[in-house]
């Protein structure tokens, strides 16, 4: 055992944790990839107003605020020429029109049926006004069913980071506090749900990550990554031997040098931050010859601010194909990304998540997906949402 986890075991000795009951969940951005669904929408608006969209301000400043406090800071920042209440009325139909294209984060679905199929009781508690929670739910099957209880800020008397959304939560499940486990991905909610005094889950996006680390009791950068047990929770038993089905996840980039580089119109990525991990599944190349690979996800977070997308061949080596367009397909999960391999794996841990690939890639859970065409001829979210095969990553 390593000092530090003599360290850890000592600290919960001192200060165990509390039981946990019940779970309360954020939506957008924890549950559901709605910022890249509405993607453009603000933008849009702006242009239409005569204004130009100031990026690093919209990267940095408005995550996780209520709505009423989001308007008045558009407004006020741009100079728009109406009141907040005009400015809502006019943008949240365009939201409204993407809202049926925003899927589910990974493991997100897995997550929620787990703790119900257990009689774990969830709530649902985001800064969102109650109406636009269960428009963005309506397009999930059976999500509205799951959660005991739904809250949006316009049911408190103040949205996040006040406490009051998490208390109310808890409160009408019948759970004291204490005994809630909130799952976040924004410092404002993480901050509310300390308020409360709540345990926290951070399932951050990168922008947010420096902030919650301060703050949450546990910051993990994908819910494939959540262990319930450590809650006393539990535990998933979805695992096949070694490895993970998930809902498939697809995406194109330039294959060269063992690096898959994302071509996007906007030169972000087509995956939301939670993509991250060792995955694997199928790879299509220009030649429409078909791979079973390896796939290795993660953020150089030192450097570059995009993806670090590695591929590896399963059957064989990586050096037939070369400066080749790729489309993917990848269907199984290993385990997290460690900070090490984001640059590159070591052979011995490679020829591990080969082996686990190989043979889960024969199996029937795995390897009914390769029936399915392996990418819509077109990466528009309306497309990717299609197909009852294609409708989450």
């Amino acid at each position: 055992m390593s000092c530090c986890e003599c360290e850890c075991n000592n600290a919960d000795a001192e200060n165990p944790k509390p039981n946990i009951l019940a779970v309360i969940f954020d939506l957008d951005g924890t549950l559901l990839d709605t910022e890249r669904a509405t993607r453009g929408v603000f933008e849009e608006f702006l242009a239409r107003n005569g204004k130009v969209l100031d990026k690093e301000r919209e990267e940095k400043k408005r995550l996780g605020m209520t709505l009423k406090d989001s308007a008045a800071s558009v407004v006020k920042d741009y100079h728009l020429p109406f009141t907040p209440d005009e400015f809502v009325q006019q943008i949240i139909p365009m939201y409204q029109e993407k809202w049926k294209y925003a899927k589910a984060l990974p493991g997100a679905n897995r997550v929620i049926k787990h703790f119900h199929d257990h009689g774990v009781p969830m709530a649902l508690a985001s800064n969102s006004l109650r109406e636009y929670i269960e428009a963005k739910i309506s397009h999930h099957r059976g999500w509205k069913e799951l959660f005991s209880v739904i809250l949006g800020s316009d049911q408190v008397k103040a949205g996040k980071p006040a406490p009051d959304l998490f208390e109310e939560a808890a409160k009408q499940m019948g759970v004291d506090a204490v005994h809630c486990l909130v799952i976040e991905d924004s410092v404002v909610g993480v901050k509310a749900a300390k308020a409360a005094r709540m345990e926290v889950v951070a399932v951050p996006s990168r922008g947010e990550a420096a902030g919650c680390s301060s703050l949450a009791d546990t910051v993990l950068h994908s819910l494939l990554e959540f262990q319930p047990e450590h809650w006393g929770l539990p535990q998933f038993e979805d695992w096949v031997d070694k490895a993970l089905p998930i809902e498939p996840i697809y995406f194109s980039g330039l294959y060269a040098n063992g690096f898959v580089s994302e071509v996007t119109e906007d030169g972000r990525s087509a995956l939301p931050d939670q993509v991250w991990g060792v995955f694997f599944g199928w790879a299509v190349a220009d030649m429409q010859k078909t791979y079973r690979v390896v796939v290795a996800i993660g953020f150089d977070r030192n450097s570059s601010p995009n993806k670090n997308i590695q591929m590896h061949i399963v059957d064989g080596n990586n050096c037939r194909i070369s400066n080749q367009q790729m489309k993917l397909l990848l269907v199984g999960y290993i385990r997290e990304s460690n900070t090490k391999e984001i640059s590159s794996m070591d052979a011995e841990a490679l020829e591990e998540c080969k082996l686990i690939a190989s043979a889960s890639l024969d199996l029937p859970i795995f390897s009914r997906h390769g029936c399915v065409p392996l990418v819509p001829q077109s990466f528009s979210v309306e497309d990717m949402t299609s197909s009852d095969e294609i409708e989450r990553y």
